[in-house]
């Protein structure tokens, strides 16, 4: 089977939707399909082209047997909302460089979706868009943009377009089904959650390096707005009063940097370091094999949250204990896994707790690491969600070839 996807992020990009993109790839690619990936120029989130890419249209390299084609990117970073239009609108039109040269083509899995419908209409094949996240849904979650703004207004009805023009939905979280359904018009028949997986070979425990004495808390990942570090800044202050021996991690890039490093002086925190640099996936996974636990502080959402951090499978699968500031399918997944405690989005003197329990509590803690593990082995591995990606498009091949109609466009 030969795929091809369509993605403006992947590897070295940072965030959910590079990780994804690159794990079905090679989840793909291990249960036997041939992948072909068109992406966009490294540039997420600094905006800084690579000098190897600079001033070409296209770029064609290989990650193992996965044959990625490079389009170009124009060197803008991605913060506020017309500059990431404008990227996205880029590889919309970038994108199609590759057409001459992707060979073969069976199936389309799509996480930018105007050039992988168009890539479906060209090339008469069926189309499945991927969801990463319902970003309109968040904003007004967040209170970033209002519920009756004419461009959230228009911008559903964009997304609404798109997505029912698909020939399947792959979403990465059940959470999104009902949404997807009722309020997009996508068929339930048409919509496969395939969730996120992580890559074993190089997300794994690592022996430990610890030069110091301190109880590590990381956090690994982007400086966004989905995050809240007010709360975890807050309940380091409040264990820098009771325990000197605790150290909070957060690593990473993003826009947020300049206004946490401000609030952490302003707090007057000692105990929280910032590691503001790219790291490789290798890189990431030592480090957080080296921490105590790990934290994923989710914003608070009006909303209890439908989406799924793919770095929650990162984090089990180092073996750490997790602590999981959120509501909805984050915490849920902590629970029933046996991985990690739960606190409330915002609730910094209970995460404070959360943090001396588990330092505390070593035994437990450890207990807590390997049920992750265990439950990412069985369930979680890359070669899992590929052979499941991989029997969603063939299911999606076999539909088509039965009729001759493709409503790509029509």
């Amino acid at each position: 089977m030969n795929v091809l996807i369509i993605a403006q992020y992947f590897p070295p990009d940072l965030g959910g939707s590079s990780t994804r993109a690159y794990n079905v790839a090679k989840g793909l690619s291990l249960n036997g399909c041939n992948v072909t990936v068109i992406a966009a120029f490294p540039h997420y989130p600094h905006g800084r082209i690579p000098a190897e890419y600079r001033w070409k249209p296209i770029k064609v390299e290989w990650m193992g047997r996965i044959k990625v084609i490079r389009t170009f990117m124009p060197p803008i970073r991605s913060v506020g909302f017309f500059r990431r239009i404008l990227l996205i609108a880029s590889f919309a039109f970038s994108a199609l460089f590759a057409m001459p040269i992707i060979g073969k083509v069976d199936v389309i899995w799509a996480s930018s979706w105007i050039p992988g419908l168009i890539y479906g209409t060209v090339k008469r094949r069926p189309v499945a868009l991927n969801v990463d996240d319902l970003t309109l849904e968040d904003l007004v979650d967040l209170e970033l943009i209002r519920e009756d703004s004419f461009i959230l207004k228009v911008a559903e009805r964009v997304y609404k377009f798109f997505l029912v023009k698909a020939d399947a939905v792959t979403p990465i979280s059940p959470g999104y089904t009902e949404i997807l359904s009722k309020k997009y018009c996508v068929k339930p028949d048409r919509i496969h959650v395939v969730r996120g997986g992580v890559d074993l070979s190089i997300f794994k425990p690592y022996p430990s390096k610890h030069n110091n004495n301190k109880f590590t808390i990381l956090y690994s990942g982007a400086f966004s707005v989905a995050y809240d570090f007010e709360t975890v800044f807050k309940a380091a202050k409040i264990i820098e009063e009771v325990d000197r021996d605790v150290e909070f991690v957060i690593q990473g890039i993003g826009e947020l940097l300049n206004h946490m490093i401000s609030r952490i002086n302003d707090l007057g925190v000692k105990n929280v370091r910032i590691i503001n640099k790219v790291l490789s996936r290798e890189a990431v996974a030592e480090l957080l094999s080296q921490a105590d636990v790990l934290i994923l502080p989710l914003a608070k959402f009006k909303k209890p949250y439908g989406g799924f951090s793919s770095k929650l499978y990162e984090y089990q699968a180092v073996g750490k204990p997790i602590i999981c500031c959120a509501d909805g399918q984050p915490a849920e997944h902590i629970k029933m896994t046996g991985s990690g405690l739960v606190v409330k989005p915002g609730d910094y003197e209970a995460l404070a707790k959360a943090v001396i329990w588990l330092k505390e509590n070593p035994k437990l803690a450890l207990e807590m690491g390997e049920n992750g593990r265990r439950y990412v082995e069985k369930e979680a591995s890359i070669e899992a969600i590929g052979l499941k990606m991989k029997q969603t498009l063939q299911a999606l091949i076999a539909k088509s070839d039965q009729s001759s109609t493709f409503r790509i466009f029509r």
